[in-house]
């Protein structure tokens, strides 16, 4: 025998060894391996699909809505501008008890609802932020809760008692100071004598400090939950450099909380221009033409419609009224339009 090693020969395929390699343990074909789906399809789940659609519905049907609303004021203001004997945008009469004869124009309404409007707007701003800053970074949890609440109870006042409360009460409390402002700065023509009377009380000066208590919580919410939304780590930064408590507010929480800031103010605004009952019964209404004064008097564009409800009756002197609504429609849109630019083009 010979001592040389022996090899022994690889066993034969058998049945199940078919396909060596491509097999499991018994040969049985592995499963294919899923395919990665394509990084540019992403999936959709039915619930995605759902909320897409109703979302895109909804801006879909707001829009639609918006244009319908334009349409229709243009609709019924035809007919009235067709007979209208003065240029609406520049005339300051008003006169349509004739429909054969109308001479009415927006242009004193216009100037009034815009000066009431600014006035009260530049008096609500600083005190919203004001309050919003305190009620967020220097008051305790404790106080700046209940007063928070209060300021949003402001919100929920019906129109007319801050109407009450603006003729009864606050126009003859304001009187001396008007007078006073009348006295010593007449020069200057916001407070030169106007077309109203100060003793009456009756003036934009007056519904301009109502209408600004009236927006003044509106523009402080929204100020206020932009400004609690600050980054902490942001703060913790600036205090970590040394920052003093306004250096924190300065160079953290106010860039931050601009642009909300900005979108209050001109929500209120927007509430200021379409602002009615307590405009309407505030300002008293003069044939005298308004001189960009605080003591002016006259109505707003909402203020003339809402006195001028007993000639809706008669369709073309109610189009005279649609037109001036049409006027105040364009004018929201445009300052809305304004703020989300501005707001746009602080974020970028």
């Amino acid at each position: 025998m010979s001592d040389a090693p022996t090899q022994s020969a690889p066993p034969a395929p058998g049945p199940g060894d078919s396909g060596a390699g491509t097999g499991g343990t018994r040969g049985a074909p592995e499963a294919p391996m899923p395919t990665p789906s394509s990084p540019g399809k992403a999936v959709v789940r039915p619930g995605d699909r759902i909320f897409t659609s109703l979302t895109t519905g909804s801006a879909i049907f707001i829009s639609v809505l918006i244009a319908a609303i334009g349409a229709f004021l243009v609709w019924r203001a035809v007919p009235a501008l067709s007979r209208n004997e003065v240029n609406f945008l520049t005339s300051r009469e008003w006169v349509t008890t004739d429909i054969n004869a109308m001479a009415f124009g927006v242009l004193d309404l216009l100037q009034v609802t815009v000066l009431v409007s600014l006035f009260a707007l530049a008096l609500a701003m600083p005190v919203s932020l004001g309050i919003a800053l305190f009620l967020t970074q220097y008051a305790p949890p404790r106080l700046s809760r209940p007063l928070a609440y209060v300021i949003d109870l402001l919100a929920a006042v019906p129109s007319i008692v801050y109407g009450l409360w603006g003729l009864l009460i606050f126009a003859p409390a304001i009187k001396p100071f008007a007078i006073w402002l009348n006295e010593n700065l007449g020069w200057f023509f916001l407070f030169s004598t106007g077309s109203g009377s100060i003793q009456g009380g009756g003036t934009i000066f007056t519904a301009g400090i109502v209408l600004a208590v009236m927006i003044l919580p509106m523009i402080t919410a929204v100020t206020r939950e932009v400004f609690a939304q600050t980054p902490v780590s942001h703060i913790e930064a600036a205090l970590a450099l040394g920052a003093t408590k306004w250096e924190v507010v300065k160079t953290t929480v106010l860039p931050f909380g601009k642009s909300g800031y900005i979108s209050g103010s001109m929500l209120g605004l927007g509430r200021a221009l379409g602002e009615t009952m307590a405009l309407y019964m505030i300002l008293r209404t003069t044939a005298k033409s308004a001189t960009w004064s605080l003591f002016d008097g006259g109505s707003t564009i909402a203020s003339k419609i809402a006195l001028g409800y007993a000639e809706f009756n008669n369709d073309i002197q109610a189009g005279a009224y649609i037109a001036a609504g049409l006027v105040l429609f364009v004018l929201t849109f445009v300052v809305n339009a304004a703020a989300r630019a501005a707001v746009a083009g602080k974020k970028s």
